[in-house]
């Protein structure tokens, strides 16, 4: 291997392992460097041939044995250290994609370019996207784990890294039985240090439907174009409960009432871009009577005053935008567009019901992600979660009867079960005890409301102890997203002591 550089240009733009980052002076120094050369390799949800060529090449040059499956995961598997041969095997898991969000204003293609970090005070940051520590740590501290020729003492290691979890779980749910050979999974996969996760919502894609004849607009008819942006977005799982705003949700409240006061049609809408992710953004296009236009620009000024309000304290920059645009020439027929705006509002969005014995955490959520309408198509995308599979059925339906109200076909995919927590779990005790002697203080046990691969694939292994856990991230799914550097050193000590104490088979 050349030492200034490796060059891939029939992949991608090269990579220059030797450029010094600054992420590369904070410490575990393998781990973030084993980072920052991630952040060089483009892997989106759906493009992930060039990392899992990566990854592939870099147990090549390491020396443990690699291979992908079927799903496209990539599994490595390393020898125990000396003298600890006779320790259970441990399965190290993370996915290797990542949630591809960018600000706006910033020109970048996620399946070209390479992720920009730097440090602002005590956070890594990316510059204008998302960052990809959700979860390239965990698969940075996988490879610090895979290539150290002696400092670290481990049991037989396996490393199960996913493909596209952000979509689907869709390396998880392609695991085969009989692939991995471990009886403790960890899953490096959590996004507050200090917490070892013992359970995890589960999850359903909810997508409504509509095909539709396009009419004429009236030519006398102007045409108006409003926009809600500046919203902070977010995970929408671990961030569903915080009370940011869903900018299709306050999109409709301007709609609505436009339609009923100033005679306003709807010609499209776009919403939203990712169904894991709050939207941040919404525009729609309306006609209306040129005579209405005054009025509406003064409804859209009096809403903007009200969101501002509303959201004091949680969105901090919120805009609201009206502009004169050209008149299409299509717009959606009345009543279609009347049953579709009624749906959009009534369709439950965030926080649906609380864990009863456990009142902080939420139990289920839907996230109204993406909102499309024009050309005769419309869509409207949903993420439902739930720890409880009786009350995620109750929101399904209500969601499912609210849509099929408008004349939408409504189907349900992609779900995947909740992690029970087990209460009675040999590497939790075992973790908490080592958390407390390294740190000195006990970590918190807890359930989180998000989606982790470890309810799939216990389903498959159904004999794993399970543990997750992680660094400090905030804003994951967003452009916004960061890693508080300081509690990394943390989570890596925590993984390396509990490999050298994995017990005996």
């Amino acid at each position: 291997m050349d030492n200034d550089r490796i060059e891939r240009k029939e992949n991608y733009k090269f990579i220059n392992f030797n450029t010094m980052s600054e992420i590369r002076n904070l410490k575990p120094e393998s781990l973030w460097r084993n980072f920052d050369e991630l952040t060089q390799v483009p892997r989106p949800s759906g493009y992930l041939e060039k990392v899992q060529k990566f990854l592939l090449e870099f147990a090549e040059r390491v020396g443990v044995e690699a291979f992908m499956d079927e799903a496209g995961n990539v599994i490595m598997r390393k020898p125990a250290t000396s003298g600890m041969e006779n320790r259970k095997t441990a399965i190290l898991q993370a996915h290797m994609d990542m949630v591809p969000q960018k600000d706006p204003k910033v020109e970048h293609n996620f399946e070209t370019d390479p992720i920009q970090t730097w440090i602002d005070g005590e956070w890594v940051k990316a510059k204008g996207t998302t960052l990809g520590a959700d979860d390239g740590i965990g698969v940075a501290a996988i490879m610090a784990v895979m290539e150290d020729k002696g400092n670290l003492k481990h049991g037989p290691l396996e490393a199960l890294i996913t493909t596209d979890e952000e979509t689907h779980m869709v390396g998880a749910n392609g695991l085969k039985p009989g692939v991995l050979n471990g009886e403790i999974l960890l899953n490096l996969d959590t996004e507050d240090e200090g917490q070892l996760i013992i359970g995890s919502a589960g999850g359903v894609d909810i997508t409504a439907t509509l095909d539709y004849k396009e009419v004429e607009t009236d030519k006398e008819d102007i045409a108006m174009a409003v926009t809600i942006k500046g919203l902070k977005g977010g995970h929408s799982g671990l961030e569903i409960g915080l009370g940011r705003g869903n900018a299709n949700k306050m999109l409709v409240r301007i709609v609505r009432e436009a339609i009923s006061d100033d005679d306003a049609r709807l010609a499209s809408w776009h919403g939203g871009n990712m169904r894991n992710a709050i939207p941040f953004e919404a525009t729609a296009v309306l006609t209306m009577p040129k005579e209405n236009k005054e009025d509406f620009i003064a409804l859209v000024e009096d809403y903007k005053e009200d969101f501002i309000r509303e959201f004091k304290g949680v969105e901090d920059n919120i805009e609201v935008l009206v502009n004169d645009v050209e008149l299409p020439a299509m717009q959606v027929p009345q009543e279609i567009q009347d049953n579709l705006v009624d749906a959009i509002y009534a369709a439950h969005n965030g926080v649906w019901r609380y864990i009863p014995s456990m009142p902080s955490i939420v139990e289920t959520s839907s996230n109204l992600a993406i909102v499309n309408i024009e050309g005769g198509k419309a869509e409207c995308l949903i993420l439902a979660r739930s720890s409880s599979e009786s009350v995620m059925a109750e929101l399904g339906t209500s969601l499912s009867s609210c849509f099929s109200m408008a004349g939408m076909k409504v189907e349900f995919s992609g779900e995947y079960g909740g992690w029970d927590p087990n209460p009675d779990s040999e590497l939790i005790k075992e973790m908490r005890r080592i958390y407390n002697e390294l740190f000195g203080n006990e970590p918190t046990v807890e359930v989180v409301h998000a989606g982790l691969e470890c309810s799939v694939i216990l389903s498959k292994y159904p004999g794993l102890d399970i543990c997750s856990f992680g660094p400090t991230l905030r804003s994951p799914h967003t452009a916004n997203e960061r890693c508080l550097w300081a509690t990394v050193p943390k989570f890596w000590d925590l993984l390396v002591k509990t490999l050298e104490e994995i017990p005996a088979k």
